[in-house]
């Protein structure tokens, strides 16, 4: 699925929550969308996923089918999970609305499969960087119907862009689409084209990122075969 928002603004109460901006993000590509803090980003993320009407501009498709397809991944104050809650209360949620078994075996199953047992226990915030960006990203792109997801500022609490955005990356398919919020600095730091928050971005680089991700498909394959 394609989304193409055009000049979309939010409005709040005392100033503007996000300035006009406009992104195309293409079917099964990787788009980076930066801006500094304050700027909108989770603003930008519920227009794009359809749960937010923009002041200004317009989004395509239309709300309802945004929502239907667009998961919006570890949002601050939306859908970041509580902080006090273990991995695997997390993890569980997270399955029983992906329509999973989510009982306590399948979840200390789902977590020996992907090498995260250890961490059964271990309060949300305490999840190492690497695994919690991993783990949301493929709990998310496991929503029925998800073909986009829109990660929210990983960088709030990973130090590490290339890491997220590579795992950000993986998630690309013909089917799927990543749009990744981040702050200008990290953007900066990753080296990569990026549209900005606040700005047309008629001209934006999301074709450079989309071949990112296309790079990101080849690399995946090179390390599994070097693996094997």
């Amino acid at each position: 699925m394609e989304i193409h928002a055009q000049r979309v603004g939010v409005a709040g109460p005392h100033g503007p929550l996000l300035k006009p901006t406009g992104l195309r993000v293409p079917a099964g590509g990787a788009a980076l969308v930066a801006g500094p803090p304050g700027a909108g980003h989770t603003a930008f993320g519920l227009v794009l996923s359809g749960r937010l009407r923009p002041s200004t501009g317009s989004v395509s498709p239309d709300a309802a089918l945004l929502r239907r397809h667009v998961v919006l991944v570890d949002s601050p104050g939306v859908n970041e999970p509580e902080a006090s809650l273990t991995l695997a209360g997390v993890v569980g949620e997270e399955l029983a609305m992906n329509g999973r078994r989510s009982g306590r075996k399948a979840v200390a199953d789902w977590l020996v499969e992907r090498g995260a047992d250890e961490h059964l226990t271990t309060r949300y915030e305490y999840v190492p960087a690497d695994l919690r960006c991993s783990l949301m990203l493929e709990l998310a792109a496991g929503r029925p119907g998800a073909e986009v997801l829109v990660l929210d500022t990983p960088d709030r609490y990973h130090g590490d862009p290339a890491t997220w955005w590579k795992l950000a990356r993986e998630q690309v398919s013909a089917e799927r689409s990543v749009v990744v919020l981040c702050t200008t600095t990290s953007a900066a730091a990753l080296d990569v084209p990026a549209a900005r928050l606040g700005c047309d971005n008629a001209d934006n680089a999301t074709g450079n990122a989309t071949d990112n991700a296309d790079d990101a498909a080849a690399e995946n394959t090179e390390d599994s075969e070097e693996k094997s």
